[in-house]
């Protein structure tokens, strides 16, 4: 019992320690992708290839495609060759970037014994959590393993045992504050690789990562499909199929950051002047806020050059119907229309603190909720 507290202290103090990331107002979207294994760790290993070759140039094409297509993104890697990179070091240089959202690309398999070895097939994206079931436990087992390459690696990992399943008890307690981005951008994820890549949509999953509980910011770990089928091998280690998965991630992260955190600027959004050294942003229209469909019988009257307080739920691309299931309940929602995304609000306020404690109370519903300020109709930056 005392080396399980232990590991419960190390682990919340570790958590708590962590850098957080606010947003990325005033610096670059920063992109983290994570290529599993390398050098000495191969991964898992298929009839001609080897899990960490795939990983690294899939990883590559998704980063290339990221710094052609997004000027206001910046990728950063765990590495970009054959290297050995330990897990807590992954999760070290993606904190130390100040990632917005990391991504960490790998590639499945089952046990030799298994019957289905050479017909399982499909792609899966897990976020932080205590596994459902013991196949998501064996992945997390599989790819946690490979701390036991390093040295004295129950030191630096606190005694944590990848192949003990009492050992992830420690992530049921985990708390991710991350988790809606991230399921968001997995959902993303999927329906990309079904749409885009053509894999099999085997969902969303949880499971005990530590690469993803040690990062301070949205996280996932992509499996893109099962090395140990032949077929699915071909695919994955061929020029054509690297370049479909990734773009079905690209597109992905275009959604996500669009939701959270405005459209990329990209070569199109930007004008040319004389100076070929000097760009000159588009400015996006900003509309008035507006209500959905009904207006508001419950909000403050706010007087001229007064601050309201307002609080944010979500943004989407799309205008929902004032009834819509995606609020949870809440009416009357407004919304705001901001680069190019609709920007949904609940209550009006003029005093701060009480628009703290209903931020408070819609958090039990919209964990990501925030509050944002107005004037005169306008939102305050």
């Amino acid at each position: 019992m005392s080396r399980y507290f232990r590991l419960i202290a190390v682990l919340m103090a570790c958590l708590f320690a962590m850098p957080i990331c606010i947003g990325a107002a005033s610096k670059d979207f920063v992109v983290v992708i994570d290529p599993g294994h390398g050098g000495k760790d191969v991964g898992a290993v298929g009839k001609n290839a080897y899990e960490k070759n795939i990983n690294l140039d899939v990883a590559l094409k998704l980063g290339k495609m990221l710094s052609d297509n997004c000027d206001d993104v910046k990728v950063v890697y765990t590495r970009k060759t054959d290297k050995f990179i330990t897990l807590q070091d992954r999760a070290n240089i993606a904190n130390k970037a100040q990632g917005d959202l990391f991504i960490s690309i790998h590639t499945n398999s089952v046990d030799k014994k298994n019957k289905n070895r050479t017909t399982i097939n499909g792609a899966a994206t897990y976020v932080l959590g205590m596994h459902k079931n013991e196949a998501n436990l064996a992945v997390a087992m599989r790819e946690n393993s490979v701390m036991k390459l390093e040295e004295d690696y129950s030191v630096t990992y606190e005694g944590f045992d990848p192949n003990s399943s009492e050992s992830y008890i420690i992530f049921e307690i985990s708390q991710n504050q991350h988790v809606r981005q991230s399921v968001d951008f997995a959902t993303s994820v999927q329906e990309g690789m079904s749409s885009i890549a053509g894999r099999k949509d085997n969902g969303v999953r949880q499971a005990g990562f530590w690469v993803l509980a040690r990062t301070s910011m949205p996280a996932v770990l992509i499996e893109l499909d099962f090395i140990c089928n032949p077929t699915a091998e071909r695919y994955m280690a061929s020029e054509s199929g690297q370049t479909k998965m990734a773009k079905a991630i690209f597109k992905a992260v275009e959604s996500y950051k669009a939701s959270y955190y405005g459209k990329s600027t990209g070569k199109k959004g930007r004008k040319k002047t004389n100076d070929k050294n000097t760009v000159v942003e588009a400015k996006p229209e900003i509309e008035a806020e507006q209500t959905t469909d009904e207006p508001s019988q419950a909000e403050a009257v706010a007087n001229e050059g007064e601050i309201v307080y307002k609080i944010q739920l979500f943004a989407s691309d799309k205008k929902l119907k004032s009834n819509s299931s995606e609020f949870k309940g809440l009416s009357p929602v407004n919304y705001y229309f901001e680069k190019g995304l609709y920007k949904y609000t609940f209550g009006t306020l003029t005093d701060k603190k009480e628009a703290l404690s209903l931020q408070k109370k819609i958090k039990k519903k919209f964990k990501d909720a925030f509050i944002v300020e107005f004037k005169d109709g306008k939102r305050v930056k």
